[in-house]
């Protein structure tokens, strides 16, 4: 009988796996978004959430801890000050993943991981923002003629 088999071993030796789990889990938090197949992204998610978990307290103890997975300096920094913060509140569940259906060639079902917040695009904001500050001008110039047709 198989008890206690705690993880998929994805027909991979123990090096191999490691390596790819420490690179797609470092990868979801520098993209909040991966596409891999299921099987994946079941292991991959429950390294994620331990980490996202650990990564609320912000301590030399819990950087260190991390920084034994994740080797990019740059995304142990965004997990600390920007990933888990938007967590704060939620018990766990940080990632969902999105069914895309099958892979041609072995039919393997591929899907989305991603992180539940996602943070929106800085660009999309900038252009946002254009269009109000032109919207607002436009109002000033037209309030401006409104008044100096009155006086």
């Amino acid at each position: 009988m198989k008890h206690k088999i705690g993880f998929n071993r994805l027909s991979r030796k123990s090096n191999h796996r490691k390596a790819m789990t420490r690179n797609m889990v470092t990868s979801i938090f520098k993209y909040e978004r991966i596409k891999t197949t299921k099987a994946k992204a079941l292991e991959v998610r429950k390294k994620a959430e331990k980490m996202i978990t650990r990564a609320k307290i912000d301590s030399v103890h819990n950087r260190r801890i991390i920084a034994k997975d994740i080797n990019d300096k740059a995304v142990i920094i965004k997990l600390f000050t920007d990933i888990a913060p938007r967590f704060s509140k939620r018990n766990g569940g940080y990632t969902r993943i999105l069914k895309l259906g099958r892979r041609l060639g072995d039919a393997a079902e591929v899907v989305f991981l991603e992180l539940v917040v996602r943070k929106e695009k800085e660009v999309k904001g900038k252009k946002k923002d254009a269009k109000e500050s032109k919207e607002v001008k436009e109002n000033k110039e037209t309030k401006e003629k409104v008044e100096s047709a009155n006086s």
